[in-house]
């Protein structure tokens, strides 16, 4: 691939030779979906575990937290290493040690009860392998495929499908086994995964270790803060992710189990994933040549996810509103990875998108801490009904800014 130039004007990507479905990224489409199948298993098994274990819901709450706060302290860190001895080397380290750990938890729990403070601490661990591999996601696409947006549209697809289908297998394996099992099998995605990465067959060599660790994470938030594209989404993404994403998600399940029951928000999350299923087929189909423009469609789609529990639906409205929210985040997700991964050079990519995703971790996970204050505050359905609105500005925004509206694909020569 050929690189940009400048940070706003990329060069030609060449044209496309490979087959999407080559050796290599077959390789890491497994490498993705196991990984992913088995992320989504988690917070099934880790919830039953610790309320059986007797920890209560605040026991949830710390082993999940530790392992996001785990993830966010430490991304940034990731980038550089994923930059300096290659994000390949990185994710199979980072596979590796979750083996190891989550092999651990299904030991701790096949023995008896583990305590919190174990299991947090453990987690914490997980999450701080999971910063070192997630930078190379970005950058490993570009690797294993020439035509990166539909490479991203099919990994979308699965990463749809293992949110359906990972905690639907993990509630009967876990009602029928115990957390131990789930753990183990969690654990062997892992495994799979470093496998299937260890087999790829890559060009790229570590980089240079002239400039020190320090200078590298600040010429990683250079390049991130020259590009005033990627800059200014993730500033509108402050509000979004936090105000929309975040707050949406605790308040929304807790209005249609209110309102509806458990089983329906079982249903309405499925329909989400199948949603996003849809979502990324379209991406794959359709190529903007404004991308970041086209893709406020997808955020403008998914504000109706805190609308719906708003209106006090029935089932039928909450399938396909959530659906429909699910398409819309999933085809933008394929349209920003693909812009990020084409517009920023190799070189620089593990430590630009560490910024990103960094970012948007910590927005997120601040919206779900305030959602319960300020819905007590304003009350349930107001807030929804607020950030479906915030949720229509922000796509806005993406529109009035110069910077989003006016960016290029960059086009196959």
């Amino acid at each position: 691939m050929t690189h940009m130039t400048c940070a706003t004007e990329p060069a030609p990507l060449l044209t496309p030779a490979r087959p999407l479905w080559s050796p290599n990224f077959r390789l890491y489409f497994g490498a993705r979906t196991t990984s992913l199948l088995g992320d989504a298993m988690l917070p099934v098994a880790l919830s039953v575990g610790v309320l059986q274990a007797g920890y209560g819901a605040s026991g949830v709450g710390y082993a999940l937290g530790s392992w996001l706060a785990a993830v966010a302290l430490c991304m940034l860190v990731g980038g550089v290493l994923a930059d300096r001895f290659t994000a390949r080397r990185m994710m199979v380290l980072a596979d590796l040690v979750r083996f190891v750990i989550q092999a651990g938890m299904a030991v701790l729990f096949a023995l008896g009860t583990p305590s919190l403070a174990t299991i947090v601490v453990l987690q914490f661990l997980s999450g701080v392998a999971s910063a070192m591999f997630q930078p190379g996601v970005a950058s490993m696409v570009p690797q294993v495929a020439d035509d990166v947006q539909r490479a991203n549209g099919i990994l979308r697809i699965a990463e749809s499908m293992a949110g359906v289908l990972g905690p639907a297998a993990a509630g009967v394996l876990v009602s029928v086994s115990g957390p131990s099992v789930v753990f183990g099998i969690y654990s062997a995605t892992y495994a799979i995964s470093a496998i299937c990465l260890f087999g790829l067959r890559l060009d790229t060599a570590p980089a240079a270790l002239a400039a020190s660790f320090g200078k590298q994470l600040i010429e990683g938030w250079q390049e991130f803060r020259a590009r005033s594209w990627l800059f200014s989404v993730i500033t509108i993404f402050l509000l979004y992710g936090c105000f929309v994403v975040g707050v949406s998600l605790p308040i929304g399940a807790d209005l249609i189990v209110t309102n509806l029951d458990s089983a329906a928000l079982g249903i309405g999350l499925a329909a989400f994933g199948a949603g996003g299923a849809i979502g990324g087929t379209l991406a794959i189909r359709i190529r903007p040549t404004r991308p970041l423009a086209v893709g406020s469609i997808g955020w403008a789609l998914f504000a109706i996810y805190p609308l719906i529990p708003a209106l006090r639906p029935n089932l039928a409205v909450l399938v396909i509103g959530w659906a429909v929210a699910g398409a819309g985040i999933a085809f933008w997700s394929v349209i920003w990875s693909t812009t990020v991964q084409t517009q920023v050079p190799a070189d620089l990519l593990n430590r630009v998108y560490a910024y990103d995703v960094a970012g948007s971790l910590v927005t997120m996970a601040l919206g779900r801490s305030v959602a319960g204050p300020l819905a007590s505050l304003t009350g349930q359905r107001p807030l929804m009904i607020f950030s479906f609105g915030l949720g229509l500005v922000c796509a806005a925004l993406l529109l009035i800014v110069p910077a989003t509206r006016r960016l290029q694909v960059v086009r196959a020569s």
